[in-house]
């Protein structure tokens, strides 16, 4: 039979697994008391072998589990607030662009109109090449036509005059050879005239003005005749003149054709 002490191990062994689980820490071993003379025996010691847990080391607390209700709550009142202004900034931008972009249309417009009423802008002489060539060639042969003049012939004179003048540009060339028509019965003038040189300096619409370099040269056959070796007489001795002339025409576009409309002449 067991003794007493033997006894009164069993009742502590018995205490200290009821009291382990109610703890938050492992609890100390009992005292160990001796051994029973069959225990003993077998080389076993009595008591509760439980090792105490280290001083200072506590078991890690579990964290709590959210519920999953709050969880859209938190991620509303928390993460959409923080993200509402990063919203915003793309828009704010976008604003500042258009206001930006909306001004700069209205000065590009408004800049654009003033361009198109300035007359210098205007000038299509250097950007319309086909018209410029157009030009030039005209006003080459309407001044060669009309500034030259053969007493022999003087239905060309006059229909250069009606073909390629216009405006006051009639009484203008008039004026120009009234010297001349004067004393051509008298001196029987042959006048040559041709354009070495011509720039259109400005071509708005249907209108231009260009600057014209020419060459002159004026013949008159109305001098004495020569006598020849055997009593023949010599054609009548030519006194020629030769000069450069510069001056500027004003040309119209009339039913497809640049005539004439102003003769300058620099005050001359």
């Amino acid at each position: 039979m067991p003794t007493p002490r033997h006894h009164l191990n069993r009742q502590r062994r018995r205490q200290a697994r009821a009291d382990q689980p109610a703890s938050a820490t492992p609890a100390a071993s009992a005292p160990a008391g001796p051994a029973d003379s069959g225990e003993a025996g077998a080389g076993s010691p009595v008591g509760v072998l439980t090792e105490p847990a280290p001083p200072g080391r506590r078991r890690p607390a579990a964290k709590p589990v959210p519920d999953r209700a709050e969880v859209p709550e938190r991620e509303e009142t928390g993460e959409g607030t923080a993200q509402r202004p990063r919203h915003r900034l793309p828009l704010l931008v976008l604003c500042v662009l258009t206001l930006l972009l909306g001004g700069f249309a209205g000065w590009a417009h408004s800049r654009a109109g003033e361009l198109r009423d300035d007359p210098a802008r205007g000038n299509t002489a250097l950007t319309d090449l086909a018209r410029t060539s157009e030009i030039k060639g005209r006003t080459a042969v309407a001044v060669a036509a009309l500034f030259s003049y053969d007493h022999t012939d003087t239905g060309a004179f006059a229909e250069a005059g009606k073909t390629f003048l216009t405006g006051k540009a009639v009484e203008q060339h008039r004026t120009l050879f009234a010297g001349v028509l004067a004393q051509a019965g008298r001196q029987k003038p042959v006048i040559t005239t041709t354009v070495t040189d011509s720039a259109v300096e400005r071509i708005d619409g249907d209108r231009a003005r260009v600057l014209v370099y020419a060459d002159q040269s004026s013949v008159s056959t109305a001098g004495k005749p020569r006598s020849q070796a055997g009593g023949k007489q010599a054609a009548a001795q030519d006194q020629g003149v030769y000069a450069g002339a510069m001056f500027a025409v004003d040309v119209v576009l009339r039913d497809g054709t640049w005539l004439i409309e102003n003769i300058d002449t620099f005050g001359r």
